[in-house]
C-alpha cells in the first residue's frame, strides 16, 4: 500500500507541474505614429486662460498625448515640465497651475487658480509648449516626466519637431 501511495504521489507531483516562461522580448511595433507639435501660447482672461489645439488628423484611440511646459534653459539646454504643473504660495497652498485634457481630435491646455490674472505675465504670456502623440504599446515603457527620454524611445530628434503658428 505504501508503494502505491508513494507512486501516485510521485505521479501526482509531476501532473500538477506547470511550465513557466519568461519573455523578456521587448515588441515595436515600427508602423506606430509618433508625432511632435510646438505651440507658443498666451494665457490671458480673452481666450479663458486656455489654449486649444485641433489634431488633424485625429489620433488613434489607443494613443496617448503627453504636454510639456518650457520653463527655462539651463546651461543652454532647454528645461521642459510635464503637464500637470502646479506652483504653490510660501504658505503652501496652491497659487496656479498649468493642466490639459484630450480627446481624439484636440488637445486643450488651460491655467487653473483663484486670481489668474495676478499670475505674473512670465508665466502667462508666450509660453512655449510641446505636445507629444505617444503610441499606446510605448506608454507604459517610457520616462514620461524626460521629454528627452521620451523623445529618444520613439526615435525622434528635434528636426521632426512640427511648429504650429496660429
Amino acid at each position: 500500500m505504501k508503494k502505491i501511495f508513494t507512486l501516485l504521489a510521485i505521479a501526482g507531483l509531476f501532473s500538477l507541474q506547470s511550465c513557466t516562461v519568461v519573455d523578456d522580448t521587448v515588441y515595436v511595433d515600427n508602423n506606430t505614429i509618433s508625432e511632435v507639435f510646438e505651440v507658443n501660447a498666451s494665457f490671458n482672461s480673452t481666450n479663458n486662460y486656455s489654449r486649444f489645439i485641433q489634431l488633424n488628423p485625429a489620433i488613434f484611440p489607443s494613443d496617448v498625448v503627453l504636454v510639456y511646459r518650457l520653463s527655462g534653459v539651463s546651461q543652454g539646454k532647454d528645461i521642459w515640465k510635464l503637464l500637470p504643473e502646479t506652483y504653490y504660495f510660501n504658505d503652501g497652498t496652491r497659487d496656479f497651475g498649468y493642466n490639459f485634457d484630450y480627446t481624439r481630435t484636440d488637445v486643450s491646455v488651460f491655467m487653473v487658480g483663484n486670481d489668474l490674472q495676478s499670475v505674473s505675465t512670465d508665466f502667462r504670456l508666450n509660453q512655449v509648449l510641446r505636445i507629444v502623440i505617444v503610441p499606446a504599446s510605448f506608454s507604459t515603457s517610457i520616462n514620461k516626466n524626460s521629454l528627452a527620454d521620451v523623445m529618444a524611445a520613439l526615435k525622434l530628434d528635434e528636426t521632426q519637431i512640427q511648429k504650429i503658428d496660429f
